[in-house]
């Protein structure tokens, strides 16, 4: 995939995380919102060359379905890294836009101890112990490090239960666990939650710690941007966290900083106003 990167600055003075899926990416790819995508692009060519920044996706997609997404909304830039599949995946985008495998990460990700079969003895758990049976995502597929499910919701009361039992034996398997209300313009299903399990020490919030002392970048020039109760971390993992306008209701209920528009006009608006500040 030929594309573009970011300008490659020898400076860094500040970050910006974005979530892909629903933040960066509108999925319905409409003419605007392609147009204000492409404004986006060339608005933070800018930034990074004027504010000397990097930038991230930070997502739960795989690799393949970020370029199968590029392409669509026929994108011009690839960012400074990409954290996929949940930050189980952790990419430096060079010049040429090759992607290179940081081993510090994987060597973190190979020291959780997670496995396959750790997931799949607490699954076994789930249903014998609870009668509660999680539907592989197969879509996707079960990508390396990140092992991904669906649980439909009965009641609202029975849900709180069981995603509360589900986070209480992830604790005890000693793996993270990630679940969110799913999103439907993102293309899943209607009344289901996500639930993702990763190695300890790995998602969006981790990611975003990592990169901030691999690029020695202080908290105060942080940024992210999000849609969805899974970016939540993230956004709280920085200094100026928001959620876009288009961001789910469920998200809105657990993060106060939002945009007051969305996509990328709701992203050039906050990066204004904080950039601004910053000098």
């Amino acid at each position: 995939m030929n594309k573009k990167t970011y300008p490659h600055g020898k400076e860094t003075h500040a970050l910006i995380f974005f979530d892909f899926d629903e933040t960066y990416f509108p999925h319905a790819c409409t003419v605007e919102q392609l147009s204000m995508l492409q404004q986006l692009e060339r608005y933070l060519h800018d930034v990074c060359s004027q504010y000397h920044v990097k930038i991230g996706w930070v997502t739960g997609s795989s690799i393949a379905h970020i370029e199968s997404k590029m392409k669509k909304a026929n994108l011009t830039y690839l960012p400074h890294f990409i954290s996929s599949n949940l930050g189980t995946e952790l990419y430096m985008v060079d010049e040429e836009g090759n992607k290179n495998s940081l081993p510090e990460w994987q060597a973190k990700i190979e020291a959780s101890g997670f496995s396959k079969e750790t997931v799949q003895s607490l699954l076994h758990q789930l249903r014998t112990d609870y009668e509660v049976v999680l539907t592989p995502q197969t879509q996707f597929g079960q990508q390396g490090y990140k092992m991904n499910y669906y649980y439909y919701t009965k009641s609202e009361q029975n849900t709180h239960s069981v995603l509360k039992v589900i986070r209480k034996l992830a604790d005890e398997y000693a793996v993270e666990v990630n679940i969110n209300r799913c999103n439907p313009k993102a293309g899943d299903p209607e009344n289901a939650y996500d639930v993702d399990f990763i190695p300890k020490g790995t998602g969006k919030a981790a990611t975003v710690h990592f990169m901030k002392a691999y690029y020695d970048v202080a908290h105060h020039r942080t940024l992210a941007f999000g849609d969805s109760g899974n970016d939540i971390d993230m956004l709280k993992a920085v200094e100026h966290g928001y959620l876009l306008f288009n961001a789910t209701d469920e998200a809105k209920g657990l993060h106060d900083q939002h945009a007051s528009s969305a996509y990328g006009e709701g992203i050039m608006e906050v990066c204004q106003q904080v950039f601004t500040s910053m000098k």
